[in-house]
């Protein structure tokens, strides 16, 4: 079929209008602010409404393991690979029949039957900042940015899925998208791209959680009334305006062309409602629950997340984490990082989070994946670690429509370049998006009004129901 959408929007009263007219479409079709003609937009409810995995996931959880988890150290173990470059652990059964994770995740290793796990995701691009832009955003730099290594987010950048949802399908009475942990970073400052709004402006920016989430009372600060706010309460209220203003400037040092009017009056809005306080109400999950998770920072944040899924916020990005120790950049004593902190770690509030979801019947509306912007060679260094790999590595998913128990795509014996079913991160935001109901049709629009397409891959119907 082909495509024709909507015009941009030509001035701010056009804009408003046209957001009235998504927000009715809302209320009457189900399908909204997606640059779409009658035709397509009844296409796309048809599709929706014909069973199958199209917008399936009511939210998604993704989960950033910044620094790329090792394909060899967690999905895709190679026990009889080469001595060279398979490593210290060895691998263990899963619930799955021949399929096998790595031993220092054994609590994952026993719900392998609810995930889907895809074993040949590759790229080519070996750099921390520029990488993550594809994982979040489903598209890369253009070739010519590719050699300066680290450079700062633009707002000419690709939007990450968070933000294309408040720009196309805001949420009314929740934060659309909300940032769970710090901004992440390079050890040099650099801040890894897809996680700002790029060319759809600030005011679709995250709604950001940044605070230490242990402890018996976590009160999060940013979602006080004004009424309670006691002296140092106030502060962390500044503190909060203040990373606002921080990513207006890591996107614009100048800030002049940004209209931020919106964003605040919303985002404050937002603080007062009593839906936005009970999902953020921590301190209300029992001691059992939060122990469950793990007594840790991204433990704590998954619990958050599930609470935020369960009251419907539609994304949820989840940061492990932005600097060592907590980093999966394990350049030095790989083995030692790897089984001492960061698979204890992710295996616990993993497994937690797809187990508790399921028992809460929430796991087919709520996508989890376990996402990052590569993987580790397969060589050994002479530090006991391993470097950047983006040749190969391995992604795992589960529930909001994804196929329960699937292994998709494989690698080679040494855990290297794919063998089967290569797929880049343009195919696992078409396949996100796909889940979300978000057609890949859509347009999406910058400052200039210049269109742009939101869906550069193909879904992997592999896994997908």
């Amino acid at each position: 079929m082909s495509a024709s959408f909507a015009s941009p929007p030509e001035s701010p009263d056009q804009r408003q209008a046209l957001a009235v007219s998504r927000r009715a479409a809302l209320r009457v079709g189900g399908l909204t602010g997606l640059g779409l003609t009658l035709p397509q937009l009844f296409a796309a409810r048809a599709r929706a409404g014909a069973g199958g995995s199209f917008g399936a996931a009511r939210s998604v959880i993704m989960l950033y393991l910044h620094g790329g988890h090792p394909q060899q150290e967690t999905f895709d173990p190679k026990p009889d690979g080469p001595s060279a470059v398979r490593g210290e652990f060895g691998a263990i059964d899963t619930m799955l029949p021949g399929v096998q994770f790595s031993e220092v995740l054994p609590l994952t290793a026993r719900i392998a039957h609810k995930l889907a796990i895809v074993r040949s995701m590759s790229h080519e691009n070996a750099n921390h900042v520029q990488a993550s832009l594809p994982a979040n955003t489903g598209h890369k730099h253009p070739a010519s940015l590719e050699a300066r290594g680290d450079f700062p987010p633009s707002e000419s950048d690709f939007p990450p899925i968070g933000a294309v949802l408040d720009a196309v399908r805001p949420s009314a009475s929740l934060p659309t998208w909300v940032r769970v942990g710090p901004l992440m970073r390079r050890n040099n400052g650099t801040v890894l791209h897809g996680q700002l709004p790029g060319f759809l402006g600030a005011q679709h920016g995250s709604f950001v959680v940044d605070q230490s989430l242990l402890g018996d009372n976590v009160d999060i600060e940013a979602v006080r009334p004004a009424a309670e706010l006691t002296a140092p309460r106030l502060t962390a209220r500044r503190d909060l305006l203040q990373l606002i203003d921080q990513q207006r400037q890591i996107i614009d040092a100048s800030a002049t062309a940004l209209n931020l009017d919106q964003f605040y009056g919303r985002a404050f809005n937002l603080l007062a409602g009593p839906d936005t306080r009970k999902a953020f109400d921590l301190s209300s999950e029992s001691a059992e629950s939060r122990a469950r998770y793990g007594a840790t920072e991204f433990g704590q944040r998954c619990l958050l997340a599930r609470r935020l899924a369960e009251a419907g916020v539609p994304m949820i990005n989840v940061s492990y984490c932005h600097q060592p120790p907590d980093s999966w950049d394990t350049h030095g004593q790989h083995f030692k990082r790897t089984k001492e902190s960061l698979a204890p770690t992710f295996d616990a509030a993993f497994t937690a989070l797809v187990t508790d979801l399921e028992e809460r019947g929430l796991l087919d509306q709520t996508l989890v994946i376990a996402n990052a912007e590569f993987g580790r060679t397969p060589a050994i260094n002479r530090s006991a670690g391993r470097d950047h790999w983006p040749w190969v590595y391995s992604l795992a998913l589960a529930g909001g429509g994804t196929r329960a128990g699937v292994v998709h795509g494989a690698s080679d014996e040494s855990a290297a370049y794919p063998t089967e079913h290569p797929h880049d991160p343009a195919d696992m935001a078409a396949t996100i998006y796909h889940l979300l109901g978000v057609p890949g049709e859509t347009l999406l629009y910058d400052a200039q009004r210049r269109p742009h397409h939101l869906v550069a891959g193909r879904v992997i119907d592999a896994i997908v129901v």
